[in-house]
């Protein structure tokens, strides 16, 4: 039987595999059932697949393409951005202003659990800008070097978050209820520690892991979000006032190793460096549907001018089996 598409390198082997239309108005959907194995070993070879020139124009057309891949899609819940839901979980991507960059990342790295695949469809590329930069895994991985894996594998991270009124996201939205019992018991359900601090400011700390085995392939993967929850990610000026402002033991978001001792700069800004060093970008076309092995790759996003409509999918949950030491989770003794 003939392929209803053709397949080629986007621009080399640390870039998505993309996946062609030979016709017009071809349902994505439909081809993805038919083809669904084949799928699933390009995407576990290649780690990113880009699907164009299909008939992706809506959401429910998106919703129909998540169904033929897989029956488990996720839900936003204990969520670090904003978005919106627009169907059965499909959201938007990150409602950050254009202005502003998000780094690369790996989706939901900073929680012990995470979805194993993500999903992008681009309805409304961006004038100008608005790409969604990726990052190899392994190469970053070489880029950091076996020390830094080390560390952050015998460390791993704690992330402290204070959700103060009128900053950040709510934790009405970030754990999806008001009721303080139900937000006790998410907590509980996912190893977060909470606190609810004299002026009634919550507060949540996690300790997570630092890198990451893929479970397919057993590969050792750099696997955290110290790099965003960092107060340092926001420069040094905006992380001063930042400072001033909360006190550096109630700021908004923050990371140090599980112990509670702080992690280096200079371990930081390695870190930061190796992710520019492996970046790759491609524009986005109106239809465009990038999946991705959420272990395999990192993702961002760059600023833009204009209209910009992403959609995002996250899908099938990974619970790993952590090994969380008394060195991660003890505290500093005072100096």
């Amino acid at each position: 039987m003939k392929r209803e598409f053709a397949e080629r390198p986007l621009a080399g082997p640390d870039t998505p595999l993309l996946i062609e239309a030979c016709a017009r108005e071809l349902d994505l959907a439909g081809v993805a059932q038919n083809y669904l194995e084949h799928l699933r070993a390009q995407l576990a070879q290649h780690g990113a697949l880009l699907f164009r020139g299909f008939a992706v124009t809506d959401v429910e057309q998106f919703d129909r393409l998540i169904a033929a891949l897989t029956p488990d899609r996720l839900d936003c819940l204990y969520g670090s951005t904003p978005r919106q839901a627009v169907g059965n979980r499909i959201f938007t991507a990150t409602d950050y202003p254009a202005s502003q960059e998000i780094p690369l990342h790996n989706e939901d790295a900073y929680q012990r659990q995470w979805p194993l695949k993500l999903a992008f469809c681009c309805l409304q590329p961006a004038a100008v800008g608005g790409e969604t930069p990726l990052a190899d895994m392994r190469l970053l991985g070489r880029a950091l070097g076996r020390d830094l894996l080390d560390l952050f594998e015998a460390r791993g991270v704690r992330y402290v978050r204070h959700y103060h009124a009128g900053i950040d996201i709510p934790w009405q939205e970030v754990f999806g209820t008001d009721d303080q019992d139900t937000l006790a018991q998410i907590c509980a359900q996912r190893s977060i520690e909470h606190l609810w601090l004299p002026d009634r400011t919550l507060r949540t700390t996690q300790v997570c892991q630092g890198t990451a085995r893929h479970p397919a392939t057993g590969e050792r993967v750099f696997f955290n979000q110290a790099h965003l929850f960092h107060v340092s990610s926001l420069g040094p000026e905006l992380a001063q006032a930042m400072a001033r402002l909360f006190g550096a033991d109630r700021l908004p978001r923050q990371a140090c190793f599980g112990d509670g001792a702080e992690i280096p700069a200079a371990c930081l800004a390695r870190v930061r460096t190796a992710f520019r060093q492996v970046t790759r970008t491609f524009p986005w076309c109106q239809g465009d549907v990038l999946v991705l092995d959420n272990m395999r790759y990192a993702h961002g996003r760059r600023p833009f001018q204009g209209t910009r409509r992403v959609l995002a999918a996250l899908m099938e949950l990974h619970v790993p089996q952590l090994a969380v030491t008394s060195q991660h989770i003890g505290h500093r003794k005072p100096q």
